[in-house]
């Protein structure tokens, strides 16, 4: 048997194999990190996780497609993006995970979100691989009809690597109902197949599941309260500072408001909000849904109780808890030092990797629970194999019959991550927890299939 010092010269010697092999990909790199540097106690325990070649199988993507979208602009001007999909794990099921276009978009940017899917499908319980796509292309500011020509362009593509038993996109930043909308269509129109299953995230009307825009959101304040209760707490009477204003961010702020808890905060790329008598949804959903405008809109039509900070950073305004919500290292060690000093309880991640390693290394030294995103946002992934599982019997659930379900499995999900850190020697650790939970059921499914 290997000891723990051994194993973590194997996986440290792993790790700048991985940067050398993926050169300009800072994303995937600290993926990568966050996963292995917690897998040693696990790999030393358990002989057979030490089989040459499994970890390294486990961080080289099974696929990796990359192709051209040429598009035409409203001005009769030819575009051209680029398209990604990384089919990064399928040991536990089809690919699954989402597509994000958004000008930040790149191969390492996808690697790294593809990487984090694998062990966050893998703790949902559900048969479900792990991968992730996207394009640099940005559709704020674009008409319907750009957005609709680009979707047809990108699914022209995209079509011959997906399928229902084979790899099942949604949506991320960037894509919401309109674009899952043209993608499907556009699929329909060159298979000449009806297969819901083949994206989720659909219209309630034509495949989709009811809670499946909430899911997100609502999951990862389900496992905040599960948090909260592991520490004698709940939500009530809790104050909260949320970043972003999309659909993550909104369907936070809402289920907080249901369990009592008051969400002071949003924000965009132009600054944040906070309205110290708590968030009024409809207005962020008129502004943000409706109108596509910027939270600075929210603070002129809100009145007295809100104001809005251009360029600023949420972090600094005090409450109990914290959920980022928008994108990946939005909140540094800086930031988490504020949040400490304010007093904060619990920090839980909404979007992926949104912390930076510096200010989760800070939060838990100062003993605030800390939820990581492959666990706290996996909500998301949970209801979309829900709404596959709807496709596949050609029937819709009740929302009670979802939300149920999706309590039940972020229920599921803490209990899962809190033991496995107390068997690990890291009671109160989600980050380890997480990672070594999600790797086990991945590895065994590995081993159990063989060199493939």
């Amino acid at each position: 048997m290997t000891t723990r010092s051994e194993t973590r010269t194997t996986l440290d010697h792993l790790l700048t194999e991985i940067e050398h092999r993926n050169p300009a990909q800072p994303e995937f790199h600290q993926a990568a990190h966050e996963v292995l540097e917690t897998l040693a106690p696990v790999i030393a325990a358990r002989p057979e996780y030490a089989e040459p070649g499994l970890v390294e199988r486990l961080v080289e993507p099974e696929r990796q497609v990359l192709f051209r979208v040429p598009w035409q602009d409203d001005q009769g001007r030819v575009r051209v993006n680029r398209g990604f999909r990384v089919e990064f794990n399928s040991a536990l099921g089809p690919y699954k995970g989402g597509l994000r276009f958004h000008p930040s978009v790149n191969l390492g940017v996808i690697k790294f979100l593809g990487f984090e899917q694998i062990f966050k499908n893998a703790l949902t319980g559900l048969g479900i691989g792990g991968g992730k796509g996207g394009s640099d292309f940005d559709p704020h500011g674009r008409s319907d009809a750009e957005v609709m020509r680009f979707c047809q362009s990108f699914m022209t593509e995209l079509y011959r690597h997906i399928g229902e038993h084979t790899d099942v996109p949604a949506g991320d930043i960037g894509v919401g109902g309109r674009e899952i909308g043209y993608l499907f269509g556009q699929y329909r129109r060159i298979t000449n197949r009806w297969e819901a299953g083949v994206l989720t995230g659909k219209g309630r009307g034509w495949g989709g599941s009811l809670i499946r825009p909430e899911a997100t959101g609502y999951g990862n304040v389900l496992f905040a309260a599960a948090m909260l209760r592991e520490r004698g707490e709940d939500l009530e009477g809790q104050t909260a500072v949320v970043s972003g204003s999309g659909n993550v961010a909104i369907y936070t702020i809402e289920k907080l408001t249901a369990l009592g808890a008051n969400a002071i905060t949003c924000s965009d790329s132009s600054g944040y909000v906070v309205d110290e008598k708590g968030i009024d949804l409809d207005l962020l959903k008129q502004i943000k849904e409706v109108e596509r405008g910027r939270v600075d809109a929210y603070a002129e039509r809100r009145g007295s109780s809100a104001r809005f900070v251009p360029g600023g950073r949420v972090w600094e305004v005090p409450a109990d808890l914290a959920l980022p919500s928008a994108t990946q290292n939005e909140l540094d060690e800086n930031d988490a030092a504020a949040l400490i000093r304010n007093g904060v309880k619990a920090v839980s991640e909404g979007a992926n990797m949104p912390t930076t390693p510096e200010a989760v290394h800070l939060l838990q030294q100062a003993g605030v629970a800390f939820g990581p995103g492959k666990a706290a946002n996996a909500g998301g992934v949970a209801v979309s194999a829900l709404e596959m599982a709807q496709n596949h019997a050609r029937t819709a659930w009740t929302a009670e019959r979802v939300e149920e379900e999706l309590a039940s499995i972020m229920t599921s999900i803490h209990t899962t991550c809190h033991e496995t850190a107390e068997r690990y020697d890291a009671p109160g650790d989600y980050v380890t927890g997480a990672n070594i939970a999600g790797f086990e059921r991945v590895a065994d499914a590995m081993l159990a299939q063989g060199v493939i």
